[in-house]
């Protein structure tokens, strides 16, 4: 039972990080729909940066500066040139695939240096919660940080509330100051650059080495877990969590029940219509209108500004 969770938490450690980085983006009002071509470029520029010079950490630096290009790129084209978000990310996504593709070839096969286990002292002799938790590396310890920071920022910071506000209502955050693109740009790419290190995560710690299937269809479901997360970070981990245990229930009972094994991580995309519908319905709203933290609490509509592009009169 110990390991079973233990391989929960680990599996669904760069998809936190991917999620995290995701959902400040989007706060912010900027829909980088660039992840699954973000995650594959950045999962193999991590491992041939660290296959040549022998540092896994060089290759996380490395990676963490592609996803924040990437991300500067729909940036700049949304808000300096004023160009379909989703467009750009769609057109991101296709090109990064292919130079993964195209750059990665040569290192397939190949075995490169890899994150270190470091088990917390003390901590991880705690019994079960030692080993759930305590018992693992800096990426997973990384993605604990990385859910309790956003959550913080978001809700217990001005900045984080200004965050929220550019993402609301840009209109009402400038006239009271705020440089409403400034901050959506370097959100975004701060949002990109966790991203690019989740795509390391994968190539130098989860699944270990370079293939192009490394990160298959795993950038669209962190787009889906934001959306089933409801933009809020703490709704969010459980997303991750939920679809790293339907991971490992799937290898589990791979040999068992090979169609259930195949069906299970795809779990994420019916689970993301389904909260979308429950969501968006007026019987929710309904609710949420006699019980506010209810409805604060099963989740919360996408930032109203999300994906527009902000002019200054």
């Amino acid at each position: 039972m110990e390991a079973t969770f233990n391989s929960i938490i680990a599996a669904a450690a760069p998809l936190i990080i991917a999620t995290m980085g995701e959902t400040i983006t989007e706060k912010s009002g900027v829909i980088n729909l660039s992840l699954e071509g973000s995650l594959r470029l950045s999962a193999m520029t991590a491992f041939a940066i660290a296959f040549w010079v022998g540092n896994a950490l060089v290759g996380f630096a490395a990676a963490a500066a592609v996803g924040a290009a990437i991300a500067a790129i729909i940036a700049f084209s949304s808000i300096r040139l004023k160009l379909n978000q989703i467009a750009v990310g769609f057109v991101l996504t296709l090109l990064a695939i292919e130079l993964a593709s195209f750059l990665g070839d040569s290192f397939v096969g190949e075995r490169g240096p890899r994150v270190p286990p470091l088990p917390i002292p003390i901590l991880s002799d705690i019994p079960f919660v030692g080993k759930v938790f305590f018992d693992h590396d800096l990426v997973v310890y990384f993605s604990y940080v990385a859910i309790f920071a956003t959550w913080w920022y978001f809700y217990r910071t001005r900045p984080g509330l200004n965050l929220q506000g550019i993402g609301e209502r840009p209109e009402a955050a400038f006239a009271r100051g705020i440089p409403v693109n400034m901050l959506r740009f370097w959100y975004t790419v701060l949002g990109g650059a966790m991203v690019g290190i989740a795509g390391a995560a994968y190539s130098l710690d989860v699944k270990l080495g370079w293939r192009e299937t490394l990160t298959l269809n795993l950038g669209w479901i962190a787009l889906a877990i934001v959306i089933f997360g409801g933009w809020h970070p703490l709704r969010v981990a459980f997303g991750a969590y939920l679809f790293g245990a339907l991971q490992v229930l799937a290898f589990q009972l791979q040999d068992v029940f090979p169609g259930v094994a195949q069906v299970l991580p795809i779990a994420p995309f019916p689970l993301m219509i389904l909260a979308l519908v429950f969501v968006y319905s007026d019987w929710f709203r309904r609710i949420g209108d006699r019980f506010p933290k209810m409805r604060n609490l099963l989740g919360s509509e996408a930032p109203a500004a999300m994906g527009t592009v902000f002019e200054r009169e």
